[in-house]
């Protein structure tokens, strides 16, 4: 493992047309981005923001009002990603992972906080990589996985905080190397070791679990096509063709799907649940297959259980609500409530019209993103972000956007 301490870097890292979907790479130092952040303002209560990517850019809102507070003008295809501190997201584009200010936070002290607003910014730290794959945020760790070299990057999000002046050194930066470049995912426990996917560009089998040093405490390769992860308390679910396996510690445990072929690849875990929310494909050869039921893994048991949906979904669709139900938002419009104790739907609303998922998954379609107690579903076709009270379990307002969304994350402030 290689430790860094990086200086942050030109804007002109995101500045390529060149197209990227997912990897990281240490950067090296480089003058501070121009001007330092305006004077923050206390304000009595969070402020939640959203960041909106879309085609040429990057937008942060007031969550509350829709007031667009900045527009950053950035070439090629962009990612969003939670950088893990609720204010800063992780802007992947051509160079890397970039951290974004959302310019809200709240500074905890003991039983209460004081709330800050800001301007919010496209910083220059950025995270070089030559293809931005998956970001993780977990324990306080959070890591990024270059697909193009295989390299892994963790840093503690609150470090970030040192970015509000010139000259913030930023995170100190942890690294590890792969064998093999992959499209692969990486995640830090709270021991400090390293799950990691094991792989190459022609196949993916497996994980293995490493120490800060790289030595190998735990691996499996019983998992075709490994990809994804979402965690349930202190369980690692990675998902695989055929199932998913569970990471707990050194203990490895496969769970077999239910068919020869049954992709688990995308996830949604809750720190408090020890259900995992998964998509499910049963189809290898489709050019695109349109999913009808969810998986839902309970990783005390080591079991697999799906769920019938009305409609079908896509990658962007899963979340999960403050007390662990799983959330679908289904291609007729409506937002499926699952309770994974039971794995059967207990409740739906209309949040949008029907909408039909587009072969490049790069294009806008409806998603979901969830923050607390509210769910943030965009609507690109009339450029709407539709805001959901889960406790009421309805939509209480619809904020109109300048550009057509086609990623969302939001942060409480």
């Amino acid at each position: 493992m290689k430790i860094a301490r990086i200086a942050p870097l030109a804007l002109s890292l995101l500045a390529s047309s060149a197209l990227v979907a997912c990897g990281a790479e240490e950067s090296s130092p480089a003058p501070a981005a121009a001007g330092s952040p305006p004077s923050a303002t206390e304000v009595g209560a969070p402020s939640p923001r959203l960041a909106m990517s879309y085609d040429g850019g990057v937008l942060v809102l007031d969550a509350g009002s829709g007031e667009v507070l900045l527009d950053e003008h950035v070439d090629g295809f962009l990612r969003l990603n939670h950088a893990g501190d609720d204010r800063h997201v992780l802007v992947s584009g051509s160079g890397g992972f970039t951290a974004l200010d959302t310019g809200a936070w709240t500074d905890a002290h003991g039983d209460h906080g004081h709330s800050w607003v800001g301007e919010p910014r496209l910083t220059g730290f950025t995270i070089k990589a030559e293809e931005p794959g998956h970001v993780v945020a977990h324990h306080g760790r959070t890591t990024v996985f270059d697909d193009a070299t295989g390299d892994i990057t963790a840093f503690d999000p609150a470090d970030l905080a040192d970015l509000e002046g010139d000259g913030g050194a930023g995170p100190r930066l942890d690294t590890w190397e792969s064998v093999d470049a992959h499209h692969g995912v990486a995640v830090q426990d709270g021991h400090g070791n390293l799950i990691r996917t094991v792989g190459d560009a022609d196949s993916r089998n497996g994980v293995e679990v490493v120490t800060a040093a790289g030595n190998r405490l735990a691996a499996s390769d019983d998992c075709p096509g490994v990809h994804g992860e979402a965690v349930a308390g202190e369980v690692a679910v990675i998902g695989c063709e055929d199932g998913v396996l569970l990471v707990d510690g050194r203990e490895i445990t496969k769970v077999d799907a239910p068919d020869a072929y049954g992709r688990i690849g995308n996830q949604a875990g809750h720190d408090d649940s020890r259900y995992v929310l998964g998509d499910y494909k049963v189809d290898r050869d489709a050019e695109l297959e349109r999913p009808t039921r969810v998986s839902v893994v309970d990783t005390r048991t080591a079991g697999l259980r799906l769920v019938d949906l009305p409609a079908s979904y896509s990658f962007r669709s899963l979340g999960r609500t403050p007390d662990g139900d799983g959330l679908v938002l289904g291609t007729d419009g409506r937002l499926h409530v699952v309770d994974v104790r039971t794995a059967r739907v207990s409740s739906s609303l209309p949040v949008t019209a029907a909408w039909q998922e587009p072969l490049d998954w790069r294009e806008a379609r409806p998603l979901l993103e969830v923050v607390g107690g509210t769910a943030y579903v965009t609507e690109p076709a009339t450029k709407q972000v539709h805001v959901v009270d889960l406790a009421r379990r309805e939509v209480v307002d619809s904020l109109t956007v300048p550009e057509v969304p086609i990623e969302l994350r939001a942060v409480t402030g």
